[in-house]
């Protein structure tokens, strides 16, 4: 309309160069406000742990911080990390110890933690009670199952060679993740491994008893005290928009403390995402997950979201030796801790 009346006016020339400087003056703003889109891939399909990643979106809390997420469902913990190094996604929820190995031959390319949230190893292998395998040593001969992209699989070698297993001397069958248990409880494998609440749900859905029918190898119990999964971001995120990787965070942050003062609001984002979960078992999955990975005396200690520098540090060193990577990556490529809100924000 602008234009049509400078035209009728006889000012063509005038009026265009008008509408080209009011135009460039509009689109600065606009553009500056407009929110960047942000696509993060989950570590599994979705569950009730992943309730505070929901409710953020739900409330607004990524829209306040200038970001249009999409969240969508992961294929295993370690998958997330290739996802985010190719930029097919901007941001994870996944295994940090694979972030380690991404980066010993990938310096630069590596996707970068900057929220922890599995502050404990969760990661185990479960055998029939019946077996009675209590010592890594008892595993060599044996047939395990995992999914490809299990996060448990993918440490297996570091795994063994700090517990003293030949890993050569163990056989794997890969599965589908839902199929996992229901192999070992047809006896199709020996044992299987994965996330030790992920098997423990697992059993109960298919009719077992985990505190009668399995024993839980724990890799914590054997050595290997790592770190597990946190928020990541690309390289391309992190650099070009770290106001962005802040905002973010703070998002996650602030959602979850909310979900643990009041975990029925996120069970309500999750059932919202997928309204055919039981709602009774996604409840039990969430509690269980703060109670054995996340609200532990370290967090409590240092506040959510952060690492201990020194158990980082031997973290990373465990995984470099065990998997015999050619270097070992420094801290700052693994995790940053620059992007956190105030510790104040992060007790609870």
């Amino acid at each position: 309309m602008l234009s049509d009346s400078l035209r009728r006016g006889g000012a063509a020339v005038v009026g265009l160069a008008m509408i080209a400087a009011l135009g460039a003056g509009m689109a600065g703003p606009a553009q500056a406000a407009d929110p960047l889109k942000i696509r993060f891939i989950l570590n599994w399909k979705y569950q009730g742990p992943q309730a505070w990643f929901f409710l953020a979106d739900d409330k607004g809390y990524f829209k306040q911080a200038g970001i249009d997420i999409q969240l969508d469902q992961g294929a295993g913990s370690g998958a997330a990390v290739p996802k985010v190094a190719s930029t097919a996604y901007d941001a994870g929820f996944g295994d940090i110890n694979a972030i380690t190995r991404f980066a010993s031959k990938n310096k630069g390319r590596q996707p970068v933690a900057v929220y922890m949230i599995y502050n404990q190893t969760p990661f185990v292998i479960a055998t029939p009670r019946a077996a009675k395998i209590m010592k890594p040593k008892q595993l060599e001969g044996m047939t395990l199952g995992a999914p490809v992209n299990d996060g448990a699989f993918k440490l297996f070698p570091a795994f063994a060679n700090i517990a003293g297993i030949d890993a050569g001397k163990v056989s794997w069958q890969h599965m589908k993740p839902n199929l996992r248990v229901t192999m070992l409880k047809q006896g199709k494998v020996e044992g299987v491994s994965g996330y030790h609440l992920t098997v423990l749900f697992d059993a109960l859905r298919v009719g077992m008893d985990p505190d009668r029918d399995l024993d839980f190898m724990r890799f914590a119990d054997f050595g290997m005290d790592l770190y597990s999964n946190a928020v990541m971001v690309s390289q391309e995120l992190l650099q070009k928009h770290p106001d962005k990787v802040k905002g973010m965070v703070g998002a996650i942050n602030k959602a979850f403390w909310e979900v643990v003062a009041n975990p029925e609001v996120g069970l309500d984002a999750v059932m919202r995402r997928e309204p055919l979960l039981k709602r009774a078992s996604e409840k039990e999955r969430l509690m269980a997950t703060l109670k054995h990975l996340i609200l532990s005396p370290e967090m409590k200690k240092i506040g959510m979201g952060d690492t201990d520098p020194a158990r980082l540090k031997r973290s990373i060193d465990i995984v470099t030796k065990a998997f015999k990577l050619e270097r070992t990556p420094d801290p700052d490529e693994v995790f940053q801790s620059r992007f956190l809100p105030p510790m104040k924000d992060r007790m609870g």
